[in-house]
């Protein structure tokens, strides 16, 4: 992933230095089981551990160029590795990889790499999540108008719009979770997965030290429904990603204007027009979202290998192992800021709330006019008539609210006195229950 969108915690568990140490401890566990299997001699396994571990810790440009050296002529990343390794072990590195497969050490350090990768994108989540709850909290009780299609519909909450998100992300957060159980499996069962060459005891020791659970049919590969569970799970967190970025992108609009991402003393929003103040991170992070997604469909691609394996996965994990998780790590790290401080004008919404003269309240007088005795027919035509004639006088000298049009149209005045009319359009009849709601998601008692 390209240094602008990545961030050094993640960028470093896709290494070449910590693939190779991940790649030699798997190795030298694997020894150490083989050794207490009385498979190899104990003092191997020491020498292995040793020589490796000195060899490993600090890996200069050096030692890179020469593995690569070596791949160049073995055409062969595993075999590179071991030879390279080798050279730090002595004679008994002809112990090292006994009876295992390139699948064996490859398939067990990605497992360990998404593991990893995935830690990293679940304390992000719970960074945003902090963020969202103290927002949500913030604006409970902050009237703005709910939108369907764009388009005015009834009032909500600033707070209820941001817990939607809050509880979004808790969900999005108990998929990285189950993301993370997906792939944290360990395969070290030789050619084909019979363990023909090694024993199912070895498997298990390395399993448990690293972390992992044991694959319980590998074919020489750990099947990639896996994979794909993982990076689909990516794809959706990004999405949700997309959805709040959009929002924030929608609302900072110059008619709506009811937030906005914060503005930097000395930032610029345009070379040309100085007065710009643009939705740059959330379009950001939307198109951060689109390269999180993408990765999910070669993802499913690589499930259908051929037989117990070939490795026309592997070119492709290469890349959006990495990639994916990079951008979404620096995606959620982006939002988070974004929303601690995103500024937010509850003045704004109150003028927009109100700016269509009261129509934002007529499902409520609909359903005031049916229980005074109105069919249901009867009572949306002579609430539709009174809307529609206050949206087209909008702005008008001669315009009137909702509420005026209403009482003048002889239908609703004769079922509905003023006084009732009022209490039908009452505004806080519109958040009674969002203390409940919040008490659904953040627990607690509901307010009040």
């Amino acid at each position: 992933m390209v240094p602008r969108y990545s961030r050094p915690e993640m960028v470093a568990i896709w290494s070449p230095e910590t693939r190779f140490r991940i790649w030699f401890e798997i190795e030298a566990l694997a020894a150490e089981a083989m050794a207490a299997l009385g498979t190899i001699p104990a003092e191997a396994a020491v020498a292995i551990r040793r020589g490796g571990s000195a060899k490993v810790a600090t890996i200069t440009q050096a030692d890179l160029d020469r593995i690569d050296a070596i791949e160049r002529e073995t055409r062969h990343d595993v075999i590179a590795f071991l030879t390279w390794l080798g050279e730090g072990i002595g004679p008994e590195a002809r112990f090292v990889h006994q009876g295992m497969t390139s699948s064996d050490v490859l398939d067990t350090c990605l497992a360990v790499q998404m593991t990893r990768a995935a830690d990293l994108l679940i304390a992000d989540v719970d960074a945003l999540l902090v963020a969202l709850r103290r927002r949500a909290e913030e604006y409970r009780h902050t009237p703005t108008i709910g939108r369907s299609h764009g388009i005015h519909a009834e009032p909500t909450t600033f707070g209820l719009k941001l817990l939607g998100y809050v509880a979004e992300f808790e969900r999005n957060r108990a998929r990285l979770l189950a993301a993370r159980a997906e792939v944290a499996t360990c395969a070290i069962s030789g050619p084909v997965g019979t363990f023909a060459s090694v024993d199912p005891r070895m498997e298990a020791h390395v399993a448990k030290h690293l972390g992992l659970a044991v694959e319980p049919v590998s074919t020489q590969v750990i099947p990639r429904d896996r994979h794909a569970a993982f990076f689909c799970a990516l794809a959706v967190v990004a999405s949700g990603v997309e959805r709040l970025a959009t929002e924030v992108r929608h609302l900072q609009r110059s008619e709506v204007r009811e937030a906005e991402e914060f503005f930097h003393a000395g930032q610029k929003g345009s070379s040309a027009m100085p007065h710009k103040r643009n939705p740059v991170l959330s379009e950001n992070l939307t198109g951060l979202a689109r390269i999180v997604r993408g990765y999910a469909m070669p993802a499913l691609e690589n499930v259908a290998l051929w037989h117990e394996r070939d490795i026309s996965h592997s070119s492709v994990e290469r890349v959006i192992g990495p990639d994916a998780t990079i951008t979404l790590d620096f995606a959620l790290m982006r939002l988070t800021g974004m929303m601690d401080k995103l500024t937010v004008y509850p003045e704004r919404m109150a003028e927009n709330l109100e700016s269509l003269g009261g129509v934002v309240h007529s499902q409520k007088v609909l359903l005031a006019l049916t229980q005074a005795g109105m069919s249901r027919e009867g009572a949306y035509s002579a609430v539709q008539r009174s809307a529609m004639a206050t949206w087209q006088k909008l702005g008008k000298p001669d315009a009137q609210d909702f509420r005026t049009n209403l009482l003048a149209d002889p239908e609703v005045a004769a079922c509905m006195t003023a006084e009732a009319l009022d209490r039908a359009m009452d505004p806080a009849r519109d958040f009674v229950h969002v203390d409940q709601t919040f008490a659904r998601v953040l627990g607690g008692k509901p307010q009040g």
